[in-house]
């Protein structure tokens, strides 16, 4: 494990300190010096020469838990923020060097900045199955759809999610945003533990009709559907505004789902551009939602900044509501980015099992327990953010259902070394897995490939011949775990 103290030159609070002063901390075992900072997994050079800011300190003992206020729970508050299709350095804390995106970054300097975060799949609704349930998406009928795209299968109501057990465990819960994990009437974020819903069910929306992949309407709270017709990442941002500043009577969990950058491209004010892709929707031509004639590097741009606000906007309501300090906020991506993104140096991108479609930005904030200023290169997915957040909750996995993820809760809280494992991931046609630095990967073309993360993040430098014994251990690995999942559904002739 790895972890850096890295200072804001912005941050008014270092302005009189000494460069040789300490921050203290609660988590995360051993520091490093600045010299090993420079050696950041993964980072660009803008990114790993931000790093070296700062001095460390030894790790003291852990603080008891701050006790909350008011009618505030000892357990944290949790608020779960998901861009969708943000590439791995579309942020300006990693690497972008045209997207501003101040909110995120402070985010990240708040508490820790995870450098080697990924999506538990390689589209929407396969990553969404991992998070909800803890699981491989291959343990579910509906998480084979690479994404879903019909009414035919969907998170079944009967399976835990992390709601469902959140929300047994005394928290009140909610779905604010992109559902995408099945269709009315059978599947519904209300069936499967979110005591509310606000949001669209489908994969993408035009973002001021809310028309739907199927031209149909898609914006619904509960079960019934709510017609406003303004901008769709600013209702949403409202929604959760409205959310986080009730007087809450118990902690509560928070899952707010952005449909911001996804396709079509369309920023706030583009009212001519969707007026035309309304038009081809209507006229039968439902490939308009897909605006493969639109979009530019500026009009993404301009969305990756507008979803920076937005955030910036419900942090701001919590910091006022005065639950801030016991509030965890996570923010990742659901993927890798799509054609606008900026990706440098990682290879691939949505759908691909390379580094640029499931390795993702990802933050997280919990003041009262961790402290800021930290960055770990310790390699994560979404099905173990399911496992910790339960830990963290008090609520227990269902003994039927056994998780995928491994909780960090000793990890981030009591600087326990992490759990030494494989990160697997499986799609149709592709196969991944991750094993401290190395990474077996085959695609479409059928080779097996071995790739040294450490020294090659681009995937460009194939070992499979140089190490045939690792490429056989990991391979092997990938097949147990693989035996173990639902088989693809044969393909239509």
């Amino acid at each position: 494990m790895t972890t850096h103290d890295v200072r804001d030159p912005h941050d008014d609070r270092n302005s009189n300190k000494s460069t040789n002063s300490a921050w203290t901390r609660r988590a995360f075992g051993t520091a490093v010096g600045a010299t090993a900072a420079t050696a950041a997994v993964g980072l660009p050079a803008t990114t790993a020469s931000a790093a070296t800011g700062g001095s460390v300190a030894d790790v003291p003992r852990e603080r008891p838990f701050r006790a909350a206020r008011g009618k505030h729970s000892r357990r944290p508050n949790i608020l779960f923020i998901l861009g969708d299709d943000l590439g791995w350095g579309d942020l300006s804390s990693y690497g972008s060097p045209h997207i501003h995106t101040p909110n995120l970054d402070r985010l990240g300097r708040q508490g820790v900045r995870f450098t080697d975060a990924y999506a538990g799949s390689a589209t929407c609704s396969p990553t969404r199955f991992s998070l909800y349930t803890g699981r491989y998406p291959g343990r579910t009928k509906g998480g084979l759809a690479e994404p879903i795209a019909d009414r035919s299968v969907g998170l079944e109501p009967t399976h835990p999610t992390l709601a469902s057990l959140l929300r047994d465990a005394g928290y009140a819960t909610a779905l604010i945003g992109k559902w995408h994990c099945g269709y009315l009437p059978d599947y519904s974020p209300t069936k499967s533990g979110w005591d509310e819903f606000f949001g669209n069910f489908g994969g993408a929306l035009e973002y001021y009709s809310k028309l739907g992949l199927g031209g149909e309407y898609d914006l619904y709270e509960g079960d019934a559907e709510y017609h406003d017709l303004r901008y769709y990442t600013r209702v949403l941002t409202e929604r959760a505004r409205e959310y986080v500043r009730r007087d809450h009577d118990k902690p509560w969990l928070l899952n707010l789902n952005f449909t911001t950058p996804h396709w079509p491209w369309i920023a706030e004010g583009d009212t001519a551009e969707s007026a035309e892709i309304v038009r081809r929707i209507k006229a039968g031509g439902l490939q308009g939602l897909f605006h493969q004639d639109g979009g530019s590097v500026e009009k993404y741009k301009q969305m990756v900044e507008d979803l920076d606000r937005s955030v910036g906007e419900v942090l701001k309501a919590l910091e006022r509501s005065g639950q801030a300090d016991d509030t965890l906020v996570f923010f990742a991506s659901d993927n890798g980015g799509e054609r606008f993104s900026y990706q440098w140096p990682l290879s691939g991108n949505k759908s691909s099992l390379l580094e640029g479609g499931i390795r993702v930005p990802a933050v997280l904030r919990w003041p009262a327990r961790i402290d800021p200023h930290q960055v770990s290169e310790v390699p994560v997915f979404s099905p173990d953010w399911t496992a910790t957040l339960l830990e963290l909750g008090g609520a227990r996995p269902h003994p039927g259902y056994p998780l995928d993820g491994v909780s960090l809760a000793g990890y981030l809280l009591r600087g326990e070394r992490p759990a030494q494992r494989d990160l697997f991931w499986r799609v149709r046609g592709e196969r991944a897995l991750r094993r401290g630095e190395w990474k077996y990967y085959r695609g479409r073309s059928g080779a097996d490939q071995l790739f040294r993360l450490s020294h090659d993040l681009r995937e460009q430098a194939d070992r499979a011949a140089a190490e045939p014994r690792l490429l056989a251990e990991l391979r092997t690995s990938w097949e147990r775990t693989d035996a173990e999942l639902l088989p693809y559904p044969a393909r239509d002739a």
